[in-house]
């Protein structure tokens, strides 16, 4: 509000001095002006009485002869004050109504607003700092379950798309640079119910910069950031970025899984999924030689993890100076010739990784032709050209925002399940596949809900006095129905954390301590239910002893006369 202040004040201060000095000319003018009171005598206005004749004069409400009618000398000055001080008021008019169309100043008033109804949130919110592709679809989702967003895109173009969005909550958003940290402080980085910032901007520098400013500002706040260059990555991991996303390597990652562990992918993808939603069964890429096409961040990675893999490439590379490709075959893919030359008759797949989509359909349609039993990867590298993808039906269609939004989302809302899922990828295929068959057991098909419990007296309550009190609480307590506790909840433990080491998939008779965090996986309802066990003293001693305690005194008094 000050700098506002300020502005207004630095834009009004030729217009304001004018009206000052010629009040002041006027007033002075007319006191010294000799006038005729009722009896005759000559007399003078006081300077109160001057500056309101002249207040209500020069403003142009309206003229009147008081106290007395006037002299001709009076006359003659008001005369000349009416023009005098009329001038100015026009002047300072005409700049008031420039100044409420000037665009900085509509901005900071803007700025100011934006501030003000962040500070008035209540809950907890992420700060997305963009509103591309990735961070549009990430509020989707977060706003699909309830969780408060506040947007920094620097292109008002993006921001008509997120007023036009159906949201069930107000998403708060502001163009301005996420860069400046005065916006990243507007946004509410400093306010307690911040629960993280994230910036997924396709610029690695802004996102370096919001990464640094942030964990400078609030080194406890979660920061997850996109990087595609690895010395931008190194250096945000300097200031411990909690998570730093490479859509890239992620991808090529994903898909050395699918050739050598399909269950760890499947696991991997159907908890990182939307909940509710059905995952389709995916297809397992073939061994053998691939051709990638483009040897860009994203065809290098694709090599690097397929080689990793024991599986021979041949790398198909338009500018081979720029991408320093030192051995591949010159060429966009697009034409017979070079995918003949590459080997694609004998070929078990091809990746089509160049930064066009339509040279990415024409590369896998003409392999297709040549070879229809090829294995067909795409990169699909804007969401709107994704009628074009769904028609071509590729066996593996990759497109980068829907991998960094799932991906955030396992770090901004289940801190937990990045680790699980970092352990996972350390287990053999075979386990994978077994607690898969639990989770369709318990959980059905559709991607499940994920979330931590800690036992403490914030999480728990009534379970952390149940274990303070000396009592022994099993694991598969907590999963016991509190409507009915011959039935368990729909929900599966994944890991638990006790004093720093982490525990996959916890046997059911695992004794809970205080300070324990579980993650667990299970149906919309059991997440709604377990509260009612962990907290409600009265639900978790049914469950326990399999006594209902009355509620209220009177209650428990006629119980007491009853069991008399």
């Amino acid at each position: 509000m000050n700098s506002i202040l300020f502005m207004i004040l630095r834009r009004l201060r030729r217009p304001l001095i004018l009206i000052i000095v010629s009040f002041a000319i006027a007033t002075l003018g007319l006191t010294l002006a000799p006038g005729i009171d009722d009896q005759g005598n000559t007399w003078y206005m006081s300077i109160f009485e001057a500056f309101y004749v002249i207040t209500y004069t020069a403003s142009t409400i309206g003229f009147g002869e008081v106290p007395y009618p006037y002299s001709q000398a009076q006359r003659l000055w008001m005369t000349f004050s009416i023009y005098f001080t009329v001038i100015p008021w026009f002047y300072a008019l005409g700049k008031i109504i420039t100044l409420l169309q000037d665009a900085s100043l509509r901005q900071a008033i803007t700025a100011e607003r934006f501030a003000e109804s962040v500070r008035q949130i209540q809950e907890p919110f992420f700060v997305l700092c963009s509103y591309g592709q990735s961070a549009s679809l990430l509020a989707k989702i977060l706003d699909d379950k309830n969780m408060r967003v506040v947007v920094i895109e620097q292109n008002q173009e993006c921001l008509n798309e997120l007023e036009l969005a159906d949201t069930r909550n107000t998403i708060l958003s502001l163009c301005a640079d996420a860069k400046l940290t005065e916006n990243l402080i507007r946004a509410g980085i400093n306010n307690l119910y911040c629960s993280g910032v994230v910036t997924l901007t396709d610029n690695d520098d802004v996102n370096l910069a919001v990464a640094v400013a942030v964990k400078l500002l609030k080194p406890n706040l979660r920061v997850i950031a996109r990087a595609e260059r690895s010395d931008i990555a190194a250096n945000m991991a300097s200031f411990r970025t909690d998570h730093v996303i490479n859509p890239y390597e992620l991808f090529g990652d994903q898909l050395a899984m699918r050739v050598h562990a399909l269950g760890t992918y499947i696991l991997h993808q159907w908890l990182t999924g939307v909940p509710g939603d059905t995952l389709p069964p995916p297809e397992n890429p073939p061994r053998g030689n691939w051709l990638v096409c483009g040897y860009g961040r994203f065809g290098k990675a694709v090599v690097k993890n397929l080689e990793r893999e024991h599986l021979t490439t041949t790398i198909i590379e338009a500018m081979p100076d720029l991408t320093e490709c030192a051995t591949c075959i010159v060429g966009s893919g697009t034409e017979a010739q070079t995918l003949i030359e590459a080997g694609i008759h004998d070929a078990c797949g091809i990746v089509a990784g160049t930064d066009n989509d339509i040279n990415n359909l024409s590369i896998v349609m003409t392999a297709k032709e040549l070879n229809p039993n090829l294995f067909l990867i795409v990169r699909k590298n804007k969401r709107n050209n994704g009628s074009l993808f769904k028609k071509f039906s590729a066996d593996i269609t990759m497109q980068p925002t829907d991998i960094i939004a799932h991906e955030c989302l396992a770090y901004m809302l289940t801190p937990l399940l990045a680790e699980f899922l970092t352990l996972v990828r350390n287990q053999d295929n075979q386990w994978a596949n077994n607690l898969i068959s639990k989770l369709v057991d318990a959980v059905g098909e559709t991607v499940p809900e994920t979330w931590t419990v800690t036992i403490d007296v914030k999480g728990a309550i009534a379970v952390n006095e149940y274990i303070e009190g000396g009592m022994i609480v099993k694991l598969e307590n907590l999963m016991q129905d509190p409507a009915n506790r011959e039935k368990e909840l729909e929900l599966v433990p994944l890991l638990l954390v006790r004093n720093g080491d982490s525990v996959l998939v916890p046997d059911r008779e695992t004794v809970i301590v205080s300070g324990d965090q579980i993650l667990f996986c299970g149906t919309y309802d059991a997440k709604n239910a377990l509260p009612s066990s962990l907290n409600n003293s009265k639900s978790f001693n049914y469950i326990m002893s399999g006594l209902e305690v009355p509620d209220s005194s009177v209650w428990r008094f006629f119980k007491k006369i009853t069991a008399n």
